[in-house]
């Protein structure tokens, strides 16, 4: 987030938030489906480089890949990271600062930024260029600036020394997650995260957000309003992902095994109330956090085809019934189990 900028320097990144909008306003309106076809719409606006290069990258994939049909009012400021140029001393209260880029020569200018610091490392990474930025963007929330920078670095792939301990993760909207390790083939000590407070606050927002919409409030009360809600959310995800990556460390040689969810959202149709709570809630958020500390742990991460998981038995591998969301029976009586938590089962297959 950007220190509170000089009236100056708002002047110019507002200035300059407009003039791109305008931008990919005009290349959508346009139709341009090219590279070029953009770069013909954009050249005459005054942006910078940047701007005009993400601009032609971007465009052609709202026609191509996601088949937009209108503009959203709040979109950021892309910019290629060749933007991506910081400067660092630990002798300023801001000890980062960013070069902003701005149409024309000798026009850019340096502002603070306040930086998350657990990401204090990432950003040392970015200016000695150990790390390498990607795409930026830059957007406007009511008096703040808030700059995204995605940022590529090597990882090595986790192993495990000797005979692996399967720790399987089930995520879902009632227990948000659901965590089993299996031992010599059976479901041990398992975890379970209660979902209940993310319900809740999703049904929250939806609700308050509804209303204030319906009442005409001011767009920046309805923008603090949902902030306020994804900031709640984002904790909640932080804190349920480092359980279970804990829960897994507890054991020798763990491999987290989690859901391929790349197609889950075409499957999820059980009638629209239960497809806006369960599109609302960000799986592949949850997951991706789950990801990334188990790979900062040094745990290795696999995934399995979700078909089935939650209908089939864990200990004779036949399908059974789940009548219920908290059971799951198992009907073959020649199989010990006969009914078994649900989540639980699911996260043992």
């Amino acid at each position: 987030t950007f220190a509170p900028p000089t009236a100056h320097k708002q002047s110019k990144l507002t200035d300059l938030l407009e003039m791109y909008r305008d931008g990919l306003q005009a290349a959508f309106d346009a139709g341009a489906s090219t590279m070029s076809a953009v770069s013909d719409i954009v050249t005459p606006y005054d942006l910078p480089y940047q701007a005009k290069a993400a601009l032609c990258n971007y465009v052609p994939q709202l026609r191509n890949t996601y088949n937009a049909d209108e503009l959203d009012d709040d979109h950021p400021i892309r910019l290629t990271n060749q933007a991506a140029e910081f400067d660092h001393s630990a002798d300023r209260d801001y000890e980062f600062t960013w070069w902003v880029p701005q149409p024309g020569r000798g026009t850019n200018f340096w502002i603070p930024l306040r930086i998350n610091p657990e990401q204090e490392a990432l950003w040392h990474d970015l200016v000695s260029e150990d790390a390498k930025a990607g795409e930026i963007r830059l957007q406007q929330h009511r008096q703040n600036w808030v700059l995204h920078v995605t940022v590529e670095y090597p990882v090595e792939d986790p192993t495990t020394d000797g005979d692996a301990t399967y720790v399987g993760l089930d995520i879902g909207e009632t227990a948000l997650i659901t965590g089993c390790a299996l031992k010599d083939g059976s479901p041990t000590d398992p975890f379970v995260c209660s979902g209940s407070r993310a319900k809740q606050l999703r049904k929250e927002m939806h609700t308050t957000l509804k209303r204030l919409q319906e009442r005409e409030t001011a767009e920046w009360r309805i923008e603090e309003r949902f902030g306020h809600y994804q900031n709640a959310l984002t904790d909640i995800v932080e804190k349920a992902s480092r359980q279970a990556v804990e829960y897994a460390r507890q054991y020798e040689n763990p491999v987290l095994v989690i859901e391929d969810l790349t197609y889950i959202r075409e499957s999820l149709d059980y009638g629209e109330y239960m497809n806006r709570r369960l599109h609302s809630w960000a799986f592949a958020r949850l997951q991706g956090r789950i990801e990334d500390k188990a790979r900062e742990a040094g745990i290795p991460v696999k995934y399995v085809n979700p078909e089935y998981t939650s209908q089939t038995c864990h200990s004779c591998y036949r399908l059974g019934r789940r009548d219920s969301q908290a059971d799951f029976q198992c009907p073959h009586d020649d199989c010990h189990v006969s009914t078994f938590q649900a989540d639980i089962n699911a996260a043992a297959n």
